[in-house]
Order: C-alpha cells, then structure tokens, then sequence
C-alpha cells in the first residue's frame, strides 16, 4: 500500500509542477504552451523542447479533454490522455523527487 501511495505522490508532484510551469511560461510569454519543438533559434529550441518536456502532462490533459462546441469530450480520447499524463507525470516527479533528494543530502 505503501508504493501505491508513493507512485500517487510522485504522479501529483510531476503534474502540480507541470501545471505551475505551464501557467508561468503562458504568463510570461504571453501565449498558449503547446507541445512543439521548432524554434527560430538553436536556442529557442531547445528551450521549446525543454517547456514541452516539464509542461508535457498538463498539455496533454488539457488536449485530451478539449471538444467540439455543444458535444462532450470522447471519452477514449479522456482516458487516453490521462493515461499518458499520469505515465509522463510519474517520470517528471520522480526526476524532480530525485534532485531534492540529492540536494538535500548533500547539504546545498
């Protein structure tokens, strides 16, 4: 039960930060956070790549439950998406979990 809880942890950590940093990147940038890697730079890029990869299972949760006007959302495409999110939150959080962890022991 204890794992369970755990993986439930990390998932919600990966996602929280996902949907903090997908509303910082709108608000500083003053556009819609969209899952791309083109750039008009090398630099722009990678740094769209690198939004993309934190921001991933917010957009992907937030794509999965878009719909035509005056019709619900299909449902294969809502669990889809969360299956997705959840799987690329769980990588994230654990990555995040993993440098404070690191961090921490070393007393930084």
């Amino acid at each position: 039960m204890s794992e369970l809880v755990l993986a439930l942890f990390i998932i919600g950590v990966g996602l929280s930060v996902a949907g903090m940093g997908t509303h910082l990147y709108q608000g500083i940038s003053r556009q819609v956070a969209a899952l791309r890697w083109d750039g008009r730079s090398a630099l722009e890029s990678i740094w769209n790549l690198f939004v993309s990869f934190v921001c991933g299972p917010y957009i992907m949760l937030r794509m999965g439950l878009e719909h035509e006007k005056g019709k619900a959302p299909s449902t294969v495409s809502v669990l889809l998406a969360s299956v997705i999110s959840f799987g690329w939150s769980f990588v994230t959080g654990l990555m995040i979990l993993g440098t404070y962890v690191a961090v921490a022991r070393a007393g930084i």
